[in-house]
């Protein structure tokens, strides 16, 4: 179901972002060959098993699991997935929705299906992202182009009804997944920032400098 859907959110996400910029993104998970023998895998094999030490995507990591030339350090190898949006530092993040709760009101919220009556937003975050679209393109065919769904973690809203608590749950972080992520927002640790230190918002533009993990700033500063 997913892979049917993915034209409609992560490749053309992809696309529209690198090609803004003169780019042609190619994904080589998609290729035919390699879906084909991802597919015909046993599924247990890919299913997640704690008491055997296996995490999700175990086939694909023990793939590049290579002691004598390995492709990647360890820490990295067996790390716990991330979404996109969590994986460029929990603390961007968190900011982010930070200075969207301090753009947005209570009675914004109230109001959001008068005023953005297609695809409202559910959370301040998203009523601030929406606001910055609709000054960009404010034609009703623009904002109709954009698919969306519920979904927490990346999963359909299929999914949604396996879990009560999935479906009442309005972030779409995989942290906000409890018993699933280590880094829950209800254990308290999603401040782990991944080595991405706190941006600081100036005029609406966040920025921030890269960090390696220990504190340590690069020098480098990203600016989006």
């Amino acid at each position: 179901m997913q892979i049917k859907k993915l034209n409609l959110y992560d490749c053309l996400r992809a696309n529209k972002a690198t090609a803004a910029w003169g780019l042609e993104l190619r994904v080589p998970f998609l290729d035919k060959a390699f879906i084909n023998t991802a597919m015909a895998i046993d599924p247990e094999h890919k299913m997640v098993k704690p008491d055997e030490g296996r995490i999700e995507k175990w086939v694909l990591r023990k793939a590049f699991d290579d002691e004598e030339n390995p492709y990647l350090p360890k820490h990295i190898l067996y790390r716990q997935k991330e979404q996109m949006s969590d994986g460029v530092g929990y603390n961007w993040n968190d900011t982010l929705k930070a200075h969207g709760a301090k753009q947005v009101t209570d009675q914004m919220m109230e109001n959001a299906a008068k005023v953005f009556p297609d695809n409202t937003p559910t959370t301040k975050e998203g009523y601030y992202y929406r606001t910055i679209f609709e000054r960009s393109f404010p034609k009703s065919a623009a904002r109709l182009s954009v698919p969306w769904e519920p979904t927490v973690a990346c999963c359909t809203p299929k999914a949604l009804e396996w879990n009560p608590e999935w479906k009442n749950n309005l972030d779409p972080s995989g942290r906000a997944a409890s018993g699933v992520h280590h880094s829950t927002y209800d254990n308290g640790s999603g401040n782990n920032n991944n080595g991405v230190a706190q941006p600081e918002i100036t005029n609406n533009v966040p920025q921030v400098k890269v960090t390696n993990g220990t504190g340590n700033g690069t020098g480098v500063e990203i600016k989006a």
